[in-house]
């Protein structure tokens, strides 16, 4: 079995959860925007919250117009044709679902026999609409972390309402109940790894002093079966000023099992440990890496800069093995890309590796064999020009799933054998709305500086070239986070086929084209990330695709910052901008929620240069009284405990007190997202599209 877990966090994880805030620095904030609606969860805040949620929903949230978008959002959401997403456990094939007979979800298992059938039989093994309603809890399923030798135990991972923190308690896959005298880990932000059956390594905020300034925990430990946390034993300590520290336990097919400690520096850079017989080592590594698994004793780096071994070389972005254990270092290069691809993952599969490749933001599948001291590649027949992922692998079998999926091809899900390099397709989803008449095509356009950006179209192909087209402009622009062409139901019922024209943009500061293209645009030379999107943008309006009263723009997080600099450095460029859960206040954003851990990506105002950057950009501190906005739709949720609300509201309060429009929804769970549950995710997305299309000048 293969879990997917994210051993480089990319620092997008808050711990500050309720009403835990830090003081702003007010000099560096208007003054005028009041202390009290920094508090989370305090009832002055929640109140002006309520208001301005009662507000939108008058003016968005009635009418056919909405009506219709909801009802077609929470149909899709519901949908029991969806793809069931596999996840091999146990010699099983498990599968999270939700519909509009379990709203929170049940996790179901089935046979790999049965899972190959057009109508697989399901058995429950948890359910967590019973679960919640017994506990009286607004539990959001976080996934499960099973023990190696033993799969059926796992550790099971709940979010209060949709936060990244966790409660974690040890659950039998098989009995589906919980182990009586098992494991269990009180809410917070934490990590834990099985090292065996009766033994865990924990991250924890053991005491409130033990977090880091990033609100990270970072001492780990080793609790044994039947041990209070105050009895478990320290292994390993970072330090405050690190992001946090976290363990990691890899297994190959081979039998091996290597024991990792991770100590995060800043949201790109780390220190990565062996834990051996009590003894700790570090591994010799570069300090921006991604280790991706283990295979044949070995490490599976990704490296993230370059790194120079002796007389051996190795560019960013290539993947290397490396022998953790080994006293001289002597890494065996397994790829390199060229040109504009990207390496965007590997994974381990009986006895091979499978690479997935982007080039030019095109993707195929390879398999990875080694013949004596070398390594011989076959690419997998998977579809050509679109979008190609890995769902689950598992290294006691050659059996892997993976999905293809483009802007117009609905998602299909493909059985891989790695053995063999061959696939057959199992499922495909059901065409969600009619692409008959709609057409691709990946344009490019030289930014600011010169460097060429790609983008893509998604548009009717008896599209005008008339500069009245709707269009809708997505990026995100950050962390190294690359976008890719997909199937979307939502974007293509509540947009497409409405008549809207979809864009794309591949801009810098992501990771389409490997570690550069996100470096780029890191810190100071963020402008970078900001002018490509500009340069989209018009390069749209001299095409005639579209013009500043029929274009809007949309991103989320990181990408909500990026809207929120558009908004301020280019009010006239749009008519619609919908600000999702964003970071705005780039002169605070090191003492909100988890903003400490992201020094990495945007810099720091302890730092003369760098604090003069922020402030240039920052949205909050750039709106003026004598500007013509666009009226924005400003979102995000009470219980987002990466970005938090904070950010958002102070936005919206500062456009008030410049007697500027715009919506505001705060979705109270949902956590760093739109919702906990299908109905409230349903209801962002349709005043979403509501705001987006009324102001476009449609109502219906």
């Amino acid at each position: 079995m293969t879990v997917f877990r994210n051993f480089r966090r990319l620092g997008l994880a808050a711990l500050l959860t309720g009403s835990m805030f830090t003081p702003l620095h007010a000099a560096d904030a208007p003054d005028t925007i009041p202390a009290w609606l920094n508090d989370i969860n305090g009832a002055q805040a929640m109140g002006w919250v309520r208001e301005q949620n009662a507000r939108t929903l008058r003016l968005l949230g009635h009418g056919p117009l909405y009506q219709g978008l909801y009802e077609k959002s929470l149909k899709l959401l519901q949908a029991h044709d969806r793809l069931a997403s596999p996840i091999q456990i146990d010699g099983m094939i498990y599968n999270f679902w939700r519909d509009d007979r379990h709203l929170r979800g049940i996790l179901r298992r089935t046979t790999p026999d049965s899972y190959a059938t057009e109508h697989p039989e399901w058995t429950v093994a948890l359910d967590l609409d019973a679960l919640a309603a017994k506990e009286k809890r607004n539990w959001v399923y976080s996934g499960v972390d099973c023990l190696h030798s033993q799969q059926n135990l796992c550790l099971l991972h709940l979010s209060d309402g949709g936060e990244d923190a966790r409660t974690v308690r040890e659950f039998d896959l098989r009995t589906g109940q919980f182990v009586e005298g098992g494991f269990s880990l009180p809410h917070a932000k934490q990590d834990s790894s099985w090292l065996d059956r009766d033994t865990l390594l924990v991250s924890y905020p053991w005491t409130d002093a033990d977090l880091t300034e990033s609100s990270y925990p970072y001492i780990v430990k080793l609790l044994k079966r039947g041990q209070s946390l105050e009895q478990a034993q320290t292994v390993f300590t970072g330090n405050r000023k690190d992001v946090e520290v976290g363990p990691e336990v890899l297994h190959d097919g081979a039998g091996h099992q290597v024991t990792l400690i991770r100590e995060g520096l800043d949201a790109f850079s780390s220190k990565v440990f062996l834990y051996r017989d009590g003894q700790v080592t570090q591994v010799a590594i570069p300090q921006k890496a991604d280790i991706s698994g283990l295979f044949n004793a070995r490490l599976v780096v990704q490296l993230k800069e370059d790194w120079k071994v002796g007389t051996q070389s190795f560019p960013q972005g290539s993947v290397v093995l490396v022998d953790p254990a080994a006293a001289t270092v002597a890494p065996q290069l397994l790829l390199a890309p060229t040109g504009r691809q990207m390496i965007e993952s590997v994974a381990t599969s009986h006895g091979h590796l499978i690479v997935t490749l982007y080039d030019n933001v095109r993707g195929k599948i390879s398999i990875y064999t080694p013949t004596g001291t070398a390594f011989t590649h076959r690419d997998l027949p998977l579809p050509q020009n679109m979008s190609v992922g890995l769902v689950s692998t598992d290294e006691a079998s050659p059996v892997a799933y993976a999905v293809s999926s483009g802007f117009l091809s609905p998602s299909t899900l493909w059985e891989i054998n790695s053995d063999t390099a061959s696939v057959q397709k199992l499922h495909t989803l059901p065409a969600q709305f009619d692409a008959s008449d709609m057409a691709v095509e990946q344009q490019e356009v030289r930014s600011t500086d010169g460097t060429s950006v790609p983008y893509f179209i998604v548009h009717r192909r008896d599209m005008k070239l008339d500069g009245t087209n709707p269009t809708l402009l997505y990026a995100y622009g950050g962390f190294e986070v690359p976008l890719f062409p997909s199937y979307s139901a939502g974007i293509g019922n509540n947009w497409l086929s409405r008549g809207g024209v979809y864009v794309l943009a591949n801009i810098r500061g992501g990771g389409e084209f490997g570690p550069a293209w996100h470096d780029a645009g890191l810190k100071t030379h963020r402008q970078r990330i900001y002018d490509d999107f500009a340069a989209v943008a018009k390069d749209l309006m001299d095409r005639k695709v579209t013009s500043p009263q029929h274009l809007a723009i949309q991103g989320g997080s990181n990408g909500g910052l990026l809207m929120g600099v558009e908004f301020t450095q280019h009010p006239d460029f749009w008519k619609a901008v919908d600000i999702e859960v964003p970071l705005l206040d780039m002169m605070n954003f090191e003492h909100m929620s988890a903003g400490a851990s992201w020094v990495g990506e945007y810099g720091t105002v302890s730092i003369p240069e760098q604090k003069a950057f922020l402030r240039g950009i920052s949205p909050l501190q750039n709106l003026k009284p004598d500007v013509k906005y666009p009226v924005p739709f400003i979102e995000t949720t009470t219980k987002d405990d990466r970005v938090g609300p904070v950010h958002a509201r102070r936005f919206a309060w500062r456009m008030s007190e410049l007697k500027l429009p715009y919506y505001y929804w705060e979705q109270v769970a949902g956590g760093h997202g739109f919702g906990a549950s299908q109905k409230e995710i349903a209801q962002t997305q349709a005043l979403s599209y509501a705001y987006l299309w009324s102001e476009l000048g449609r109502t219906k």
